[in-house]
């Protein structure tokens, strides 16, 4: 079984440890400021998805795969019990492996979106990502130069440009794995997660200027998180933790009782 790639922060602390998961086509150094800030008070363990990052790569990609890669992940590292952050699609991924194993949890924090399915809505992205040709481009700079053709906003540019590096070959690469990621695109964003029921504390945060959770989103949540918390973070969009990072940290400090 692979083990998932991460960075830990706070390794010699002994409290309930963190685990953050970040969103499609992200990495675990999306979450760097915040997992530093957060490792001064608790073990915080920054988590790169299968098919992202430098973990594995895989031709399959549902929800449960998801799931099942954090508990195996917990078991590597003798983690009984631990605190799970994911972000939109890696927010999927810890509703899913709270409601699969509730024994392992200690309190769910879902950023900036709802178990429901997602109408697709990437399309434009994984275009412009399939239209670099990695033959041709010498740089950074020239990918960013095809991406701009596709995609209008500078800020989405460069967190896709984030994942580029340097393969054996000398070669320019995404260090995602574009092919399943565009192929399974509708297994894991188009789908809702599996019904099921999780009775513990959990926090959903909600970025003020996005619409990914909905007012009706509500209904949905509390049928499978009873005990669901939505918070609104103020001058937020999707990206919560980057554009509101100190009223997200502090929101979450709160709810882990860290405040």
């Amino acid at each position: 079984m692979e083990i998932l790639h991460s960075k830990i922060f706070g390794e010699n602390l002994s409290n309930t440890p963190l685990l953050v998961f970040h969103g499609l086509f992200g990495m675990l150094d999306n979450w760097g400021s915040f997992g530093k800030d957060m490792g001064e008070l608790l073990p915080v363990h920054l988590i790169d998805l299968r098919n992202h990052g430098r973990s594995f790569h895989s031709e399959s990609m549902t929800h449960d795969d998801l799931a099942d890669d954090i508990a195996s992940y917990m078991n590597h590292y003798g983690i009984q019990k631990a605190h799970v952050l994911g972000h939109s699609l890696g927010g999927k991924a810890v509703m899913q492996f709270a409601i699969k194993y509730p024994e392992k949890m200690g309190k769910l924090i879902v950023v900036d979106i709802s178990p429901k399915a997602y109408p697709p809505h990437h399309q434009g992205i994984i275009k412009a990502l399939e239209s670099v040709d990695f033959d041709t481009v010498g740089s950074r700079s020239d990918v960013e130069t095809v991406l701009t053709q596709y995609i209008p906003e500078k800020s989405t540019i460069q967190f896709l440009a984030k994942n580029l590096y340097w393969d054996d070959q000398k070669k320019l690469n995404w260090r995602f794995n574009l092919k399943t990621l565009s192929e399974k695109y509708n297994e894991f964003v188009s789908n809702a997660i599996k019904f099921g029921v999780f009775e513990g504390d959990t926090l959903f945060i909600s970025g003020e200027k996005s619409n990914y959770i909905l007012p009706q989103d509500e209904f949905a949540i509390r049928q499978q998180f009873p005990k669901a918390r939505i918070v609104t973070v103020k001058n937020a969009a999707h990206w919560v933790q980057v554009d509101n990072p100190v009223e997200f940290s502090h929101v979450v400090k709160q709810f882990l009782g860290l405040d």
